[in-house]
């Protein structure tokens, strides 16, 4: 049989991996024995916590991450080449989906080889389901700028672009600047338009709230170093 690149799901709390890996998942990563990851420490432990109960020192690791040049990406398609399945995993969620990875898998299938993506969270599509915000027409966003000035003239751009189109925005931060970003948004942003914050998905401590800045200016969340999606939708 030729081999496959499986896409495989990280969990994105600290709650335990079968609430969010199905157990047929856990059963494929005791089977394969090559995996590309952007970190080797990270995915070590991550493997541990999904259920992998096989010697960890005899698996071999391949690192793709923002070093990596497309010119090296052909040097990871050797494990695939020589007859191995092979598992690619993001630090957490899914690979590609904000994420290193689609270079590769690009590669992969031009290379000729079944890419198979498994279930797994992405708190992008959680926040999105859970906003009540349109899920019909979206665009995630990634990472704002972090210039202040540069971050508020985007902000107003994504929520007048939104406004006109009926388009949701999606966009993150990371966890130490997130109140700097919530507070450009309530400054900046018209009080009728729709903001969710979903903060510490698929957690113990979970936190998704939807309100019109207005109604935000009077509840300021804690998410200082909460890894949160912000979720915008603009009105006219």
């Amino acid at each position: 049989m030729k081999p496959i690149l499986y896409l495989i799901p990280v969990p994105i709390s600290d709650s335990p991996a079968d609430e969010v890996i199905p157990r047929s998942q856990i059963d494929l990563l005791n089977r394969l024995e090559h995996f590309i990851v952007e970190d080797i420490r990270t995915a070590r432990r991550q493997l541990r916590k999904m259920g992998f109960t096989g010697v960890i020192d005899d698996l071999s690791f391949y690192l793709l991450n923002e070093h990596t040049a497309d010119s090296e990406l052909h040097k990871l398609l050797l494990p695939l080449e020589s007859g191995h399945s092979t598992g690619l995993m993001s630090e957490a969620g899914l690979p590609g989906v904000a994420d290193p990875g689609s270079e590769y898998i690009r590669l992969v299938h031009q290379s000729g080889f079944r890419v198979r993506p498994l279930v797994g969270p992405s708190s992008i599509f959680l926040a999105l389901m859970a906003s009540g915000l349109n899920g019909q027409q979206f665009r995630f966003q990634g990472y704002l700028p972090v210039k202040k000035d540069m971050r508020i003239r985007e902000l107003r751009k994504l929520e007048k672009k939104s406004a006109e189109t009926g388009e949701t925005q999606i966009f993150m931060e990371t966890p130490y600047r997130n109140m700097a970003v919530f507070e450009d948004i309530i400054s900046h942003c018209k009080p009728s338009t729709l903001l969710c914050i979903a903060a510490d998905i698929t957690d113990d401590i979970e936190w998704i709230r939807t309100k019109t800045i207005a109604e935000w200016k009077n509840n300021r969340p804690d998410i200082h170093k909460h890894p949160a999606i912000f979720v915008l939708s603009g009105r006219e």
